[in-house]
């Protein structure tokens, strides 16, 4: 019998997918918990698909652990929880090129890809996706670069850890995109916020046009149509015939 999860590395906890398919069993299931946070603990902090394969005979079980998907690996290195979700328009995190490399050496052996060259470009979609720049840059112009031959020495070299100095340039720059990214944001919110105010003060004083309208419509007279009408001579009654002498 085959269980997988999803887990937190290094801090599974109980839940009713495990409770239910491996209850019934008679496993021990705080040693199960117990035993996959000691094999996922390298993986703190990140979603990690894991495998047990359970032998309902003699309850024994063995766990096996694998790479966590490129999402999750791109997260961890930038420390966020969650990518953009307005990928086109705001970002959500700077990586540097050598990182991404990383990722793909990491990935390489789980991805569909012939060399490190294909995961690193696989990588840098995944990049697009979350709303992460790479090197300052959009993913979709350093996946262009890559294949100009711009990142040949780093792939070659398979260079993983940037300098410190590229390190604080990325952070500095991103830091100054998020304070812009978040006055748009708040302006972005303001004005969504006066149009829905408008939008109420609108049907507030709605009532009152339509009335006027309907009164017209069913024919009722204006102020200056009455005052038209009022002014206006009314007929005169024939004139008597003179009386025949």
């Amino acid at each position: 019998m085959q269980v997988k999860l999803i887990v937190d590395g290094g801090s599974m906890k109980p839940g009713p997918v495990i409770s239910q398919q491996l209850g019934p069993l008679g496993i021990n299931l705080g040693k199960v918990i117990s035993d996959v946070n000691e094999a996922t603990k390298s993986f703190s902090g990140t979603k990690v698909p894991v495998e047990i394969d359970v032998d309902v005979k003699t309850k024994t079980y063995k766990i096996k652990v694998f790479s966590p998907p490129v999402s999750e690996l791109i997260k961890k290195e930038l420390s966020l929880e969650k990518g953009s979700g307005e990928a086109g328009k705001f970002k959500a995190g700077n990586i540097a090129f050598e990182r991404v490399l990383f990722v793909a050496k990491t990935k390489l052996p789980n991805l569909l890809a012939k060399d490190l060259k294909r995961a690193i470009k696989q990588v840098v979609g995944t990049c697009a996706s979350l709303g992460v720049l790479i090197d300052n840059k959009e993913a979709k112009d350093v996946e262009k670069e890559i294949d100009e031959g711009k990142y040949d020495k780093e792939i070659k070299e398979e260079i993983t850890v940037p300098s410190e100095e590229k390190k604080k340039k990325l952070a500095e720059f991103f830091n100054s995109l998020k304070l812009k990214q978040e006055k748009e944001k708040k302006a972005i919110e303001e004005a969504k916020a006066a149009a829905e105010a408008a939008k109420a003060a609108a049907a507030t004083a709605a009532p009152g046009a339509p009335a006027s309208q309907a009164a017209s419509a069913a024919g009722a007279p204006s102020t200056a149509s009455g005052k038209a009408g009022a002014a206006a001579p009314a007929s005169k009654a024939p004139a008597k015939e003179e009386k025949k002498k």
